[in-house]
């Protein structure tokens, strides 16, 4: 197949050519020599959908949560991008969990695409490939991306600055663990979800979690974070909760964001994250290149080995400060 030109592929992409976007995706990931061209060209298109963010703590029922707001999307003729955020394999620095296996349901709709991608490591879940590939997903005219994270951690918080609306899955019999939570993971969610509301002690841990908003401050004309009860997992539809008030709350989320110009607040953290990265992944590398090429590098892990310096010393001098 003759190789595609970067601007090309973001053409076949902005088309919605779901079989380019996946290549496309595949290459930004691999951080490919023309990454940086292709984004450069995807991020004019890109920048209109909606941002939703799913996490919680592993077995509170995410992905399941996740394919019942993309069939009610579905239902509102929204084309929807899901981005699954995978523990990496040690070894091959690929996501373990295949996206097709946790929503083969929405695999066939061609108003839906859905990508894993490995988190390599990185602490908040994200990898810096997934702000990309939200970019991409943006191109391709996905109206909505849910970026569906690892188990929730103080350091998931990375979230905040890509979701418009944040929810927090919860499961009952959680008590200690709501107590212990840290601050940060808490105050990133908008919307609190209670899965699995129809086992025991539902009630205790509902409550639990309306109490631990209640006994925090808000501004004046803030949002105040949510807590919806949903079972997400039943035999037929009609015996599934919460799914249609969690929507509507989702809604009633955006409607506040976009009343209150509270969106420009989104963008502005969202693009200084992005900002953030960027810089981060080039200078890093800029001066790693750098340092091994004159062989700098290694004199300086030799001297942090043998106690002459340290690596704050290093990184100091080699950025003069």
């Amino acid at each position: 197949m003759k190789k595609l030109s970067a601007a090309e592929m973001v053409e076949r992409v902005v088309t919605g050519d779901r079989r380019i976007a996946a290549r496309t995706i595949t290459l930004v990931e691999n951080e490919m020599d023309e990454h940086h061209e292709i984004m450069k060209l995807i991020y004019p298109h890109s920048g209109q959908a909606r941002i939703i963010g799913v996490t919680g703590v592993g077995g509170a029922g995410k992905s399941t949560l996740t394919n019942h707001i993309v069939r009610k999307l579905r239902g509102q003729d929204k084309k929807v991008g899901v981005i699954v955020v995978d523990p990496s394999s040690p070894f091959s620095g690929g996501a373990l969990l295949g996206d097709r296996i946790r929503m083969q349901s929405h695999t066939l709709d061609p108003g839906v695409f859905i990508r894993s991608m490995a988190s390599r490591g990185y602490l908040g879940g994200l990898s810096k490939g997934t702000y990309d590939v939200i970019r991409i997903m943006e191109a391709m005219g996905m109206d909505v991306v849910i970026v569906e994270t690892l188990g929730a951690g103080q350091d998931e918080i990375d979230l905040i600055h890509i979701a418009g609306t944040c929810l927090l899955v919860h499961t009952p019999n959680m008590g200690d663990d709501i107590q212990a939570m840290k601050a940060g993971i808490m105050e990133i969610a908008d919307i609190n979800v209670l899965n699995k509301a129809d086992q025991e002690g539902a009630d205790t841990s509902f409550r639990q979690l309306r109490n631990s908003i209640s006994a925090a401050g808000f501004e004046a004309g803030a949002w105040v974070p949510k807590v919806i009860a949903t079972v997400s997992m039943a035999a037929k539809l009609e015996d599934l909760k919460g799914i249609d008030e969690l929507m509507d709350t989702i809604a009633e989320h955006d409607a506040h964001l976009h009343a209150g110009n509270h969106i420009d607040r989104v963008r502005f953290a969202r693009v200084e994250q992005e900002l953030g990265v960027v810089f981060k992944e080039k200078m890093e590398r800029k001066i790693y290149n750098e340092l091994k090429s004159t062989g700098k590098k290694k004199e300086y892990i030799n001297s942090i080995i043998e106690g002459a310096t340290n690596p704050y010393s290093v990184s100091d001098e080699v950025l003069n400060f």
